[in-house]
């Protein structure tokens, strides 16, 4: 994803730091949006917009740990980079634990911020990917009718048409033809590929 088409979102509440975070992001190419304070952002939180947090930890009111955990909460995708001048060991490994992609001090140097902001937006662009692979994989099995879902789901579990047939109270070949139809809508050859498909419907 280019660099362009992302957004960091930047929550300081020192308006000089916040100023110059937003200088080095936007001169590497970023998009920059900069709050002053942890409130602002979560009222405004966006979900849709690739890109990345990177959140001071100590702030009025919410403190980054908190924004980052409520964020979690509410399901915003967004990666986040804790830019901090007050870190400690249990703060960092809290950030980590709650999926925060790295833990900087201040001063911090630029090269370090930047390439820990384009490991968020790496792993922001590669969670969209999963989300829109696996929503396209759910809007192909919606598409199959209720006998082909229940013949999808038998086949995967290792059952022969003989023994669906028997199960579903229906011929043979007429398993046959919905197993067909529903391969086909499925756009798997094998039921190898079908195993690993519904797998990654019912997720981990």
């Amino acid at each position: 994803m280019a660099e362009s088409a992302c957004t960091v979102f930047v929550v300081d509440d020192d308006p000089s730091v916040l100023r110059a975070l937003e200088r080095l992001l936007r001169a590497a190419g970023y998009a920059v949006e900069a709050y002053a304070s942890p409130g602002e952002f979560r009222d405004r939180a966006p979900s849709e917009r690739p890109g990345c947090v990177v959140i001071d930890l100590r702030m009025p009111g919410l403190n980054g740990l908190e924004l980052q955990e409520e964020l979690a909460r509410r399901g915003c995708p967004l990666p986040v980079v804790f830019l901090t001048g007050h870190g400690d060991v249990p703060s960092s490994v809290r950030a980590m634990k709650t999926g925060a992609v790295d833990f900087l001090t201040k001063p911090c140097d630029d090269a370090d911020l930047l390439a820990a902001v384009e490991r968020a937006i790496a792993r922001d662009a590669a969670a969209r990917a999963a989300r829109g692979e696996q929503q396209a994989l759910r809007t192909r099995f919606e598409a199959l009718t209720p006998r082909e879902r229940e013949v999808c789901l038998r086949v995967a579990q290792g059952l022969l048409n003989k023994q669906i047939a028997e199960k579903l109270g229906a011929a043979e070949k007429t398993i046959k033809v919905h197993r067909g139809r529903m391969m086909e809508k499925l756009g798997v050859e094998s039921v190898a590929e079908l195993v690993r498909l519904v797998d990654r419907l019912q997720g981990p």
